[in-house]
């Protein structure tokens, strides 16, 4: 906004030089975008923020911020009526607001027997200054009195409003009105307007109507000064595309207890410069009358916030000049009223940046913090959550996020019982009937879309699941699931996992299900097997079901683990065992053996880990077979034997002589036959 320097002196008994000014201005309240000279005054143009537009659009609010950042006196304007006591403003004109929510308040004053006429020079120059275009007295005070205080004013002929009366209500469908610019505008039921007994006569907040407009005849005037609800004003502006000096300020708020100094001082003017009589009294509408905040500041905050120790003194200066009062001080508390021209405040931390930009943030010393830097305890759950996370990454793993639901069909297909599940009260639909109870049918349904488009695929998910409370309850649990591959590729991943975790005495077992877990019928059932640690069961390890993917349409095998995370966190270790890289040479050596098909892979493993002992390094099983070539019922299981000690070189008749001893031990169960 743009002010004149001369014109703000008249409110500062002791004003800064026009540079000085520009400089605390932009230091303490708000940019001076530009400063230049004009004649013999000095222009600037002030960036307001939009939070002190309430006060700061007009010369008393900028004037007031220069006193208190300058410690000067703010000289308030004379506004001191002579009310003519034979003449009543109720006799003049009649008001009514039919919404108090749009207009809080509504005053008037009235002016009888005023000479309409050119303004005088100081007050043309002063408009000009500002934008405004000088039209005559009456008007130009109007318009001079809104820069001075920020309450836009309109001057009604008294004699041209039909039936003396005044209504503030909203349009009704339809309506037209032809504003004081010629303008013609049909309004919306939405749009608040000022009305006579019959029509419109201006668009509240906005813009005055032609008919009621002071001419050279006028005698009689009545002055509005108003407060109506910035919402309002906003979308009638909007709505009629129309932007005034009045809506900008009506838009940002304005204190409903400004009417009346505004309407007293636009009459003081009136009458200094056009005549006639002040008709005694006011005509006001205030149903609910604003009044001001008390806020409770302690200065200890005060100073920890700002980390600057302020005089109490200087901050109780502070205040008074901005206008507050200090009501008492108790324990370094103090008690501040709020003009209610400040709406911008209403907590202490408001009434802390007062003192703070009025004291000078530039005289607030910056000191490095002091305070002891404690390391965070480490929070292990997630530790070991993205120590698994980045293990199955590198596996070529992919984590899903899924729901936490599932409907009532899923429950069914998986085999949950209504004893089991958790069901919501509200749920957003049936599909998300139940709170899920494992991870795995989501992670199939993640599987059949996938599938469609790729024909490999690893994705796992690491979240909760919820049981009965009765039953299980709320746990973690780990889920991974792979396509193609088969069983035993997914438990190498699985032992890579564990051994990376630091789980040691872990191996799989033949799975048993439980009387549950045979009415599930989650796994195929001689393709699985249960993860154990140190006897503890932690998991599952196996092929789905054909049941469960022939229902989900699924075509190609898949194969899951299915981790308790709880009971897995139990045995994770960050310290490793390691080996020394043995200085011998490996000997390998390859066995293929025939056996029943409901001989396990381990059955095999342990008795060659048994006689083997020491110098068994490590068993691979690299091949399974179960083809037409075999016998029936039959199935054959190849091996990499690796031998090795760890404090010579093997012979090749050592290595013969614990292969022969393995083989004739392998041959002793029945059916079994090591082929040659």
């Amino acid at each position: 906004m743009v002010f004149s320097y001369n014109w703000l002196k008249d409110y500062i008994k002791k004003m800064p030089e026009p540079k000085r000014l520009a400089e605390l201005l932009t230091m303490h309240f708000a940019e001076v975008e530009e400063l230049k000279k004009v004649g013999r005054d000095f222009i600037l143009n002030v960036d307001i923020r939009p939070n002190r537009a309430s006060d700061c659009f007009s010369y008393l609010g900028i004037a007031r911020e220069i006193a208190a950042i300058a410690n000067s006196k703010l000289q308030i304007p004379d506004s001191k009526l002579k009310e003519d006591q034979k003449l009543k403003a109720k006799n003049f004109v009649s008001l009514k607001v039919e919404s108090k929510q749009a207009c809080p308040r509504y005053t008037a004053r009235v002016l009888e027997g005023v000479r309409v006429g050119p303004s005088p020079s100081w007050l043309k120059e002063r408009l000009k200054i500002c934008g405004l275009r000088p039209i005559n007295n009456i008007v130009d005070i109007a318009n001079y009195v809104m820069l001075e205080t920020g309450q836009p004013l309109h001057a009604f002929d008294g004699k041209k409003l039909e039936g003396g009366k005044i209504i503030v209500r909203f349009a009704r469908s339809r309506e037209r009105i032809v504003t004081l610019d010629e303008q013609k505008f049909e309004l919306a039921s939405d749009i608040l307007v000022i009305a006579d007994e019959k029509r419109p006569v201006a668009i509240a907040g906005i813009k005055g109507g032609k008919l009621p407009e002071i001419d050279k005849k006028t005698k009689t005037v009545i002055i509005e000064s108003a407060n109506f609800n910035p919402q309002v004003i906003r979308n009638g502006s909007k709505n009629l595309n129309l932007k005034t000096d009045a809506s900008l300020r009506f838009e940002h708020g304005i204190d409903p207890n400004l009417t009346e100094f505004a309407v007293n001082r636009t009459a003081y003017l009136i009458q200094k410069t056009a005549g006639g009589k002040v008709a005694k009294g006011l005509v006001d509408f205030y149903p609910q009358k604003s009044l001001p905040r008390t806020i409770k500041l302690d200065l200890n905050y005060l100073e920890k916030l700002l980390g600057k120790e302020i005089p109490e003194v200087k901050i109780k200066s502070i205040f008074k000049n901005l206008g507050f009062q200090v009501l008492g001080v108790k324990s370094r508390q103090l008690t501040v009223r709020v003009p209610t021209r400040r709406l911008d405040i209403s907590l202490p931390e408001d009434l802390i940046e007062e003192a703070g930009r009025i004291y000078g943030y530039e005289k607030i010393e910056p000191y490095y913090p002091l305070a002891s830097l404690i390391l965070p305890k480490k929070n292990l759950s997630v530790f070991w959550e993205n120590m698994v996370k980045n293990i199955l990454k590198e596996t070529g793993f992919t984590e899903v996020y899924n729901y936490s639901f599932f409907s009532e069909k899923e429950a069914k297909l998986f085999g949950y019982g209504d004893k089991e599940l958790v069901e919501l009260e509200n749920p957003l639909s049936q599909e998300q009937k139940y709170l899920r109870a494992s991870l795995i049918p989501y992670l199939l349904k993640n599987a059949e879309k996938n599938l469609r488009n790729y024909k490999r695929l690893r994705i796992f998910e690491l979240g909760k699941i919820f049981r009965n409370p009765k039953s299980d309850g709320e746990k973690r649990m780990l889920t991974g699931l792979i396509s193609v591959e088969d069983f035993y590729q997914l438990k190498g991943i699985v032992d890579l996992l564990l051994k990376s975790l630091g789980v040691a005495n872990f191996w799989y077992d033949e799975h048993k299900p439980t009387p549950e877990e045979s009415k599930l019928k989650i796994w195929h059932q001689r393709k699985s097997a249960e993860i154990k640690v140190d006897g503890q069961e932690i998991g599952f390890l196996g092929e789905i079901s054909p049941r469960i993917l022939n229902a989900l349409e699924i075509k190609e095998k898949l194969v899951l683990f299915d981790i308790d995370f709880e009971k897995l966190s139990q045995y994770v270790s960050e310290e490793h065992e390691y080996r020394p890289i043995s200085r011998f040479p490996s000997v390998v050596r390859d066995i293929a053996v025939l056996v029943p098909r409901s001989v396990k892979v381990v059955e095999i493993l342990n008795k060659i880990n048994l006689i083997g002992k020491q110098l068994v390094r490590d068993i691979d099983l690299f091949d399974m077979y179960e083809g037409e070539e075999l016998p029936q019922g039959k199935k054959n299981l190849a091996f990499h034997i690796i031998y090795q000690a760890e404090d010579r070189t093997l012979s090749s008749e050592e290595v013969d002589e614990i292969q022969d001893k393995i083989i004739k031990v392998l041959e002793k169960n029945l059916g079994w036959q090591v082929r040659k």
